[in-house]
Parts: structure tokens; sequence; C-alpha cells
């Protein structure tokens, strides 16, 4: 199983980023992401479910994604998601956002990413810790792009 949480600070106010996790703009900060549809509740809210497809190369994968948490606050705003990917990883995804003044938002990326079948578990087992922080980091650096645009 992969864990990780990483911080960093994004020049942007809170509502700026809190804006690129809604549906109409996953696709800027989750650009492999090709449909991200509503399919149950609403999406501001826990318990709403979503059909995504998420292209790796040539394979498109078409999965649902759980929302498990959903808080917007003016101070505070997180997401929690929840997905099996290719049947082979159960991932879990934490977005949380605090307001640290006008201009400065924390972003708080927290995720585990545990194999569900042997194959998941191997992958996970050969892959480094590394190259997954590198896959984070990237993310990361999308979202705090996307923010200042």
């Amino acid at each position: 199983m992969l864990t990780w949480k990483e911080e960093t600070t994004i020049h942007a106010p809170i509502e700026k980023v809190w804006e690129l996790f809604a549906d109409r703009n996953i696709k800027r900060i989750m650009p492999k992401v090709e449909e991200h549809t509503l399919i149950e509740k609403s999406e501001k809210e826990a318990g709403a479910k979503h059909r995504q497809k998420y292209r790796e190369g040539k394979r498109v994968e078409t999965y649902v994604v759980d929302t498990l948490a959903y808080e917007d606050k003016p101070h505070t705003k997180r997401k929690t998601i929840h997905f099996v990917l290719g049947k082979a990883f159960e991932i879990t995804l934490t977005f949380t956002l605090a307001r640290v003044d006008d201009a400065r938002t924390a972003f708080i990326y927290e995720g585990e990413n545990k194999g569900v079948n042997f194959v998941g578990r191997a992958m996970l087992k050969l892959g480094s810790q590394k190259a997954n922080l590198k896959v984070v980091h990237e993310f990361m650096a999308l979202v705090e792009q996307e923010a200042r645009k």
C-alpha cells in the first residue's frame, strides 16, 4: 500500500483554488480524465457518484468515483473521493484547502493506493515511492499553476 500527505501554499484565494475541484473544471487539474459525469446526488455533497473515464496511453479505464466527504466552509474546504482503478487498485484521495489569508491557500493532498488483487499488490511493490511522489508533486504543481491563471 502507498500512502502520502503533502502540503504546499498556493498564492491564490481559497475560492479560486476550490473552483478547480468543481466538476466543470476537473479536466484542468486532471488532464488524463476524459469524462467526468455526475450519476447520483449533487456534486456538492457526500454520497455523490461520478462516472469517470481515464486515459493512460491507449487504454481508457471507466470507473465510478464516490465522494466520501464534502466540506465547503469559508476558511476550510475538503473533498474525499474513492474509486477502484482497473480492478487492481483501490484509491482514496483527500483534497483539503485552508485559508491562510486573502491571497494564499494551504493545499493538503493526502492519498492511499491499495492493491486489491495479486496484480495490483505486485505492481505497488515493484513501483517506487519516489515515482509515486513525483506524480503527487506534479498534480500539486498543476493545481497551483491553474489557480494562478
